[in-house]
């Protein structure tokens, strides 16, 4: 199943929030033909647009950003003086479903657009 990440990009001096590039990966890159011209359009792309992404990056390889890693480790001395280390992993159970149902919702208000005429 895909993977939505966030890859954050310098800031820029003008920058009113931290730019930011959406990365999707575990997913094969999707192109939806919308026009009789043949024209084209990347529902991942038109996702980040709608959050402010600068960019968009769909791969099917795993891509591993490290600031997105939400796994902590505590390392603290024992009384003993021996070494105690905690591994703390966040239970993220129902976020993927969370996020996919955001996109499906964001995928009809584009086709309802397209519907309407809109672009």
């Amino acid at each position: 199943m895909a993977r939505l990440q966030i890859l954050e990009l310098p800031e820029g001096t003008g920058d009113d929030r931290p730019p930011f590039v959406l990365v999707v990966d575990e997913c094969q890159p999707q192109r939806v033909v919308v026009g009789l011209d043949s024209s084209w359009q990347d529902h991942w792309q038109q996702l980040a647009d709608k959050i402010g992404a600068r960019g968009v990056i769909v791969t099917p390889d795993t891509i591993n950003i490290p600031a997105n890693d939400l796994t902590l480790t505590h390392v603290q001395e024992a009384a003993d003086g021996g070494v105690i280390r905690l591994r703390v992993e966040p239970d993220l159970t129902g976020f993927t479903e969370t996020v996919m149902t955001e996109v499906a919702k964001a995928e009809a208000e584009v086709a309802r657009a397209r519907g309407q005429g809109l672009r």
